[in-house]
């Protein structure tokens, strides 16, 4: 795997680095870190060039700290002359990145990732996988990890996941959200009238949709489950119900979830508008860090 990493020498953009440190296999990985002076230069206005260059050369001693030792190929430093989600899309495509891993500043606020108000350019303008790194792992822990299935994004996650190294001992849960009219508990103005035969019939033919629904997504969780690497085999599968996105978010906390996976699926902007997105709910609202896997990886 090769793995861009946009850092501004912010707190949060280290935590970037150093879960990728976690992730990465030191034998076959590659890192990149990439940096835009422009940031540098904002955040210190009229400091002289020597200033700039010191600072630089900081960073990149500060990041090659939080990595790996003995890697077979050494971090690769990246300098790019535009605005930082510009010069990260760039050179993700240049560098041909297999995941590109940004910071967050905060807990909930998609615009504050450590590449400013831009943020949203580099997950939505991105072809490939973005990793959004929040806060620190606990050491010492296994990583846990919840991975949400939808079937138009099974096969990209599928792919993504496989590809990439798991720490040993990591703890990885699948999680399928059904979002029928028909699912959940049998509503209360059905079951007040239970005694009405017409009412009962609903009753009885409600339960059976909701009972057989839950089973056919139990079934298909589990086949998504076996086709992960082992990391995520080892656990029965989540079925949940209701909106997808909220679901995802309450189990997380309730497990202490490091690291949420969710496909991206295109979707038109007026969907977007009135309905949102899973992905963009976990996004927006995880304190754990996030892993935005798009459908299809464009050419």
């Amino acid at each position: 795997m090769r793995y861009l990493i946009g850092v501004d020498g912010s707190l949060r953009s280290f935590d970037a680095v150093r879960l990728v440190g976690r992730l990465v296999d030191p034998a076959s990985d590659t890192v990149a870190v990439c940096f835009s002076p422009l940031e540098l230069e904002r955040q210190l206005p009229g400091q002289p060039p020597e200033m700039i260059r010191g600072a630089i050369d900081g960073l990149w001693h500060e990041v090659g700290g939080l990595l790996p030792t003995g890697m077979a190929s050494a971090p690769e430093q990246i300098l790019v002359n535009q605005p930082a989600a510009i010069g990260l899309l760039d050179a993700a495509g240049k560098w041909n990145a297999d995941v590109l891993v940004v910071g967050a500043r905060g807990h909930g606020v998609v615009e504050g990732f450590i590449l400013g108000s831009v943020s949203r350019a580099v997950v939505h303008g991105a072809s490939l996988p973005v990793l959004v790194a929040r806060g620190v792992h606990p050491a010492g822990r296994e990583l846990r990890v919840l991975v949400g299935h939808r079937p138009a994004s099974a096969a990209a996650v599928t792919a993504t996941l496989s590809a990439m190294r798991w720490p040993a001992g990591t703890s990885g849960r699948v999680i399928g959200v059904t979002e029928s009219l028909l699912a959940g508990p049998l509503p209360a103005w059905v079951e007040k009238r239970v005694r009405d035969p017409d009412a009962a019939a609903i009753a009885k033919a409600w339960q059976q949709e909701h009972a057989a629904e839950a089973q056919a997504l139990g079934a298909t969780l589990a086949a998504f489950a076996a086709g992960l690497p082992a990391a995520f085999r080892g656990h029965e599968p989540i079925v949940a119900e209701g909106n997808p996105g909220e679901r995802i978010l309450e189990r997380a906390a309730a497990d202490g979830v490091d690291l949420i996976v969710v496909g991206r699926t295109p979707t038109d902007a007026v969907s977007r508008w009135l309905l949102g997105s899973t992905s963009e709910a976990v996004l927006t609202r995880a304190t754990a860090s996030v892993l935005i896997v798009p459908v299809e990886r464009k050419g």
